[in-house]
């Protein structure tokens, strides 16, 4: 039975989190869909730019992405910390921009008296929608419920867009957060829609390669900032150009169908993240095969449970891959 969104969601063991949509029956809903010759590529436009229209709007940043024909990954970091730092009329200008709130919201954001018998009812909104703008539920509620609207308005048709409620597994530590965004990255060229990420198109990695030709980082995804250190902004702790070099060395090792080795500048990232290159390989192309729950090491996956209060670690033997005694 699925288990309730809270019970999967721990800040204290990680902020990262990997969710997958997939559209009803397995059809090609916004591709090529063989059944009916019709084809819907242009609603793979309307999930990106949801997509960043959302993240402009909660407390969530989208590390990685991909839009395929029949489902969508997003890789999405929870900044608990902005949406503690709005003020109470920043949570409902945030809000108002998706939802209209009430007549009592509204009176608020526009410097209108708030009578005193009103002013906890006030307090309990705002909590509720601070509360609301760092939750993944509501992020994916509001990306894909008007996809399904719009989709179905077009169709000319009511009923299910998408296949029961979206997947989504806790990513507990770096190696975990990596290997999901290289094997989300890659789901074009895996899927034969692309030969190269650079022609990945509706991908998190063609953005990033596209702003990368300017000296850039794209501003709507979450940016690599490198190693750690004090005062920096929020980003993956990883040095983005060598990023691009393992997405594109692993991309090579899948499209020749070859376990071979994996480049210099790779090798050094594989052992610093203590991961042998077979297991590496099996991680980014059989992610979604492996992983049906929380991904990290055994230790990782270990404290995720106890602090979540669950009794088994299940998926404990796909997590045994990110180990190097194996």
């Amino acid at each position: 039975m699925p288990r309730p969104r809270r019970t999967q969601i721990s800040l204290e063991d990680t902020p990262y989190y990997h969710c997958c949509s997939r559209v009803v029956r397995r059809a090609f809903l916004c591709g090529d869909d063989t059944y009916s010759g019709k084809n819907y590529d242009h609603r793979r436009a309307w999930i990106e730019s949801l997509l960043f229209e959302l993240e402009a709007v909660f407390a969530i940043d989208v590390a990685a992405f991909a839009v395929m024909s029949n489902h969508l990954h997003v890789v999405l970091r929870i900044d608990i910390d902005s949406a503690n730092r709005w003020t109470d009329r920043e949570v409902l200008e945030q809000w108002h921009k998706l939802f209209k709130g009430d007549e009592l919201t509204q009176k608020f954001v526009k410097d209108e008296l708030v009578q005193a018998h009103e002013v906890n009812r006030l307090k309990h909104s705002i909590a509720l929608y601070r509360s609301r703008l760092c939750d993944i539920s509501w992020f994916m509620r509001c990306l894909n419920e008007p996809i399904a609207r719009q989709a179905n308005q077009e169709d000319n048709c009511t009923g299910r867009f998408w296949e029961g409620r979206f997947k989504s597994q806790a990513l507990l530590d770096e190696a975990a957060v990596l290997a999901c965004m290289t094997y989300v990255d890659l789901n074009p060229i895996r899927a034969q829609l692309a030969d190269s990420p650079e022609q990945s198109d509706h991908t998190s990695i063609q953005l990033r390669i596209r702003a990368a030709l300017k000296g850039e980082q794209p501003s709507n995804l979450l940016p690599f900032i490198g190693n750690e250190c004090d005062n920096q902004p929020n980003g993956i702790a990883f040095a983005f150009t060598d990023y691009l070099q393992l997405v594109e060395d692993t991309g090579r090792i899948i499209r020749n169908d070859k376990r071979g080795y994996i480049s210099e500048n790779s090798g050094k990232l594989l052992t610093r993240l203590n991961i042998p290159h077979d297991n590496w390989l099996k991680l980014t192309t059989e992610f979604g095969k492996l992983f049906h729950g929380p991904v990290g090491t055994l230790q990782e996956l270990t404290d995720y449970c106890e602090h979540l209060e669950k009794r088994r670690r299940h998926f404990a033997a796909s997590c045994q891959h990110f180990h190097s005694n194996r």
